[in-house]
């Protein structure tokens, strides 16, 4: 009790800071002006009549995991989407089915969580991965909501944290009916924290839907660049430095070499003087080309042969390796993949996975694969079995909330 009135407290007290960041995160194109009063929890459209099931995802990944558990479950109840990211709400603008909704999360103040929730009335709270706020669950049980977590996943370095704080962790964790886990190191790390009912069914991530693109872009791309590409997706500050250097030490080999950076934030777009998709430039021979646009990634992973996906060559952690995998795409990564590690062994237990340090050692790996496409194409194949079988996993998921719905 000591604990939740502390963050109470802390929530209310901290409400007034959270307004003037609000307000410079909407300066910095990272709100939308429009939509800030959902992150006090006042809804910017009415709750649809009966039941209705609310799904938080943090940003894009996550966003991704749930898009076929969402379409599963809107035959029989109304859903909520809510997410943190303006990226995230794009995704959802342009994928979520008829009959769900998207809104952006409130922000663990007890009024704005308490405004959200006396709105929206939900049957059934399904938090994604790690979204774990204080306030949130706390008000969450207060009305009687019953709450899931499920995807859950901590890197080694947050289980280390929470086990720290197990009296803490247990006001937050244990109050959820189902915890589903994405791995048995996960599900390890729930059952030291003293969780029942958990599920280990697999990664939801690996049952998500392909990645849409448009055919007639691709032969577009196709006639733009008909000499050597390749992908470097999902890239951070930093990593970018490392793949144009990567670049020029592979123009004298492949002299028309086109390195498509598709940034993790298509905003960064505006940061590089290079040719931007963004403002519709074209692609040229010998230069690397900006993907500063949203919802086109499943386009780039279909026409280049294989792809660096970022996050890894700084220390981020990773980003999901099973999206273009699933596409039949290899790929290359930095060292830091703590927060997918299962991933890229499984990956590079089939060598289709290659670990890069630097811009040297990822230039010698692009280009084993560009001088032997015939090899980048038996390692894709490999990646495309990597993460099959989990087909039925999103309706598996969608008759447990269902049934765990009031």
């Amino acid at each position: 009790m000591k604990l939740a009135a502390a963050a109470s407290l802390a929530g209310t007290a901290a409400a007034p800071a959270l307004r003037l960041m609000l307000a410079r995160r909407v300066r910095a194109n990272k709100e939308i002006a429009a939509r800030l009063p959902e992150r006090r929890g006042i809804a910017s459209v009415a709750r649809p009549a009966g039941r209705l099931i609310w799904i938080h995802a943090a940003s894009v990944g996550e966003t991704m995991s749930v898009l076929g558990l969402i379409d599963s479950l809107v035959a029989n109840a109304h859903v909520l989407l809510t997410t943190g990211t303006v990226t995230s709400a794009a995704i959802a603008a342009a994928r979520l089915p008829k009959g769900a909704i998207h809104q952006f999360v409130p922000l663990d103040v007890p009024a704005w969580v308490e405004n959200f929730l006396r709105h929206w009335r939900p049957d059934c709270a399904v938090l994604v991965e790690s979204e774990i706020w204080p306030n949130l669950l706390r008000l969450t049980d207060a009305h009687g909501i019953p709450r899931l977590l499920i995807n859950a996943s901590f890197s080694p370095r947050t289980a280390a944290r929470w086990q720290k704080l197990l009296p803490y962790a247990g006001i937050l964790i244990y109050g959820f009916r189902y915890v589903h886990v994405q791995s048995k190191r996960d599900a390890a790390v729930f059952k030291k924290f003293g969780n029942a009912g958990i599920l280990e069914w697999g990664n939801l991530k690996y049952a998500a839907p392909l990645l849409p693109y448009d055919t007639a872009k691709l032969a577009s791309l196709h006639e733009q660049i008909p000499g050597p590409v390749w992908l470097a997706a999902s890239t951070h500050p930093g990593e970018e430095d490392i793949v144009l250097a990567a670049h020029q030490l592979l123009l004298p080999q492949f002299p028309t070499l086109v390195t498509i950076i598709a940034p993790r934030h298509p905003e960064r777009g505006e940061e590089f003087s290079r040719p931007r998709r963004s403002l519709a430039q074209k692609p040229e021979p010998g230069k690397p080309y900006i993907a500063d646009t949203m919802g086109e990634l499943g386009l780039f992973y279909r026409f280049c042969p294989f792809a660096f996906t970022g996050g890894s060559l700084v220390p981020i952690g990773g980003h999901n390796l099973a999206e273009a995998a699933r596409l039949g795409i290899p790929q290359i990564t930095g060292p830091h993949t703590t927060e997918i590690a299962e991933q890229a062994e499984i990956l590079k237990s089939l060598g289709a996975l290659v670990e890069v340090r630097d811009a040297r050692t990822l230039a010698a790996a692009a280009a084993s694969w560009l001088q032997t496409p015939g090899a980048a194409e038996q390692a894709g194949e490999a990646a495309r079995t990597a993460f099959a079988g989990l087909e039925h996993l999103p309706s598996r998921l969608a008759a447990l909330i269902l049934s765990t719905a009031l």
